[in-house]
């Protein structure tokens, strides 16, 4: 068994008993940026179905190079507007919309025919200035601006916690999933919360994730970039 499919073993095993039981379904996003086609190819035959990637200039070339797979492809990283039709034409998911015109702008470069593109709101929940995202009390509004935008469907929201304990990740992610029921009261219905990475996803999970991004504990230490970040 390869080292890729024994760490999504491992990472399955860990998500498996943080749901502690729960039925619910946490889907594992495998965080590819940086990562040659050949490694997510890896992943891909050890039952892994969901990529994520972070660098537009990077990662389109992989999607292509691994259109036979059929996988399902989730923009993670900050998106500039003037790449967000690149994004809509190649993805299936953007889990970082933080404000109307990029929701425009996504919407705007989604093609005919392709089913409505999946977006989830970016959420501050840390309230670090190094994150990007909305504030838990901006969510709401937010979330009634996409809803009325043609050609996205607004599936839920994404956070990021800061490092430290468990109980303060615990706290932040709580934040999380406090914005998304404030959201579904008002009347949209959401069903996925992005939140979780390598380090802290059991946390997540504590607090209700239904989609977790992991990369290190799946595909090892990140490489070096190519270039900058688009």
């Amino acid at each position: 068994m390869s080292t890729i499919a024994d760490n999504l073993q491992a990472v399955r095993r860990r998500i498996s008993e943080a749901l502690q039981g729960d039925t619910r379904t946490v889907t594992l996003v495998a965080v590819s940026k940086s990562k040659p086609a050949e490694k997510l190819r890896e992943a891909h035959a050890a039952g892994c179905r969901d990529f994520g990637e972070s660098y537009v200039q990077e990662a389109l070339p992989k999607l292509q190079a691994l259109s036979d797979l059929g996988a399902t492809w989730h923009f993670i990283g900050h998106l500039q507007g003037n790449k967000a039709r690149d994004v809509a034409r190649a993805f299936d998911w953007v889990h970082g919309v933080d404000r109307p015109k990029l929701a425009q702008a996504l919407a705007r470069g989604r093609p005919d025919g392709r089913p409505d593109l999946n977006v989830c709101i970016q959420v501050n929940i840390s309230g670090e200035s190094t994150k990007g995202g909305v504030t838990p009390g901006e969510a709401l509004a937010l979330a009634r601006e996409v809803c009325a935008i043609p050609r996205l469907k607004l599936r839920g929201l994404m956070g990021m916690a800061a490092p430290g304990d468990v109980a303060g990740q615990r706290r932040e992610f709580a934040r999380l999933r406090a914005a998304r029921d404030e959201i579904v009261a008002a009347g949209i219905a959401l069903d996925t919360l992005s939140m979780g990475m390598s380090d802290d996803f059991e946390a997540a999970i504590a607090e209700g994730a239904t989609m977790v991004r992991v990369g290190t504990a799946i595909f090892g230490a990140r490489d070096p970039k190519p270039g900058p970040p688009a």
